[in-house]
């Protein structure tokens, strides 16, 4: 199943959500009763949990008549995200100097996952532009991840059960300024700013993707620059779990970015940041594509 939040073009204001058609070509409003403006389709996902999903569907929709919105517009909190969690990625950002997580030799491969932070307000929608701010940084950077929709909340969620645990999955853009990363030893800032997190273009059903093995793919301007599958996962999907769940209570409708694979901006010599004019697309086999442009901010 395929769930998506949008709006219509004559009530922008006005945010829905609901069920992609089976051939793609429309989505089938669901009428929760709620205010999804903010929650988007965790809102189907509490109504699942509660045993209150309508049976019918309020109205349909050619897609081509909506505007798509991060499925989660606004995230209940931060964005969990894993750095460094690609071997061929990591050896990429080790070598590239601006690593700080790097002290000796053989700190290239975490032997832990390496977890921050963004913030909700930072996510945006599919084609909507992502903000360039050349006065505040100038080594803006892309990364194109799976992320993971936790279904069922819990603590301590051993690695066994940890898939049971999983709602859906999306895409999502985990932009980033490098000199701010760089800067300031840690990673929140350099990940938050406004746009810098892309998502959508829905949220797909953990029995119809399989997460733990899936392309994941992004191009710049129509040049392919990742390519890699989620099989090469240093950290797999249950282990994140466990981890962040093993000293504080994961809630339903959290998200979790899994990490990028090798070929982000800085890996190359000399680096290949985003500029104003640039656009970004990221295709994940089972779930689909979003891109976005790069405008000056």
């Amino acid at each position: 199943m395929k769930y998506a939040a949008f709006t219509l073009s004559g009530q922008p204001s006005t945010v829905r959500v609901g069920e992609i058609s089976a051939d793609g070509s429309a989505v089938l409003e669901l009428d929760l009763g709620v205010d999804v403006s903010e929650s988007g389709v965790v809102a189907i996902l509490n109504a699942q949990r509660a045993g209150k999903l309508p049976a019918g569907h309020a109205a349909r929709h050619a897609l081509s008549d909506v505007r798509l919105l991060a499925p989660i517009p606004r995230p209940r909190r931060n964005v969990f995200c894993v750095g460094k969690n690609y071997f061929e990625h990591a050896r990429e950002f080790a070598g590239s100097g601006f690593d700080t997580s790097v002290t000796k030799p053989g700190d290239d491969i975490p032997t832990d996952p390496i977890i921050f932070t963004k913030v909700p307000e930072c996510v945006i929608a599919p084609g909507a532009p992502i903000g360039i701010p050349s006065d505040v940084s100038t080594a803006i950077d892309y990364e194109a991840e799976l992320a993971v929709i936790i279904g069922e909340g819990g603590r301590r969620i051993p690695e066994s059960q940890a898939m049971a645990h999983v709602w859906g999955y999306a895409i999502v853009n985990d932009v980033t300024a490098r000199d701010w990363q760089h800067r300031h030893k840690q990673w929140h800032m350099g990940k938050s700013f406004d746009s810098f997190c892309p998502m959508g273009p829905w949220v797909v059903t953990a029995d119809a993707c399989n997460g733990q093995d899936t392309t994941v793919r992004c191009w710049v301007n129509g040049e392919l620059r990742q390519n890699a599958s989620t099989r090469d996962l240093i950290f797999k999907i249950p282990k994140l779990i466990a981890t962040i769940s093993a000293g504080m209570t994961l809630l339903p409708g959290d998200i979790i970015a899994t990490g990028t694979p090798v070929g982000v901006g800085i890996g190359f010599k000399p680096p290949r940041y985003l500029v104003p004019g640039d656009r970004v697309r990221i295709a994940i086999e089972g779930i689909g594509e979003i891109e976005n442009p790069c405008e000056a901010s």
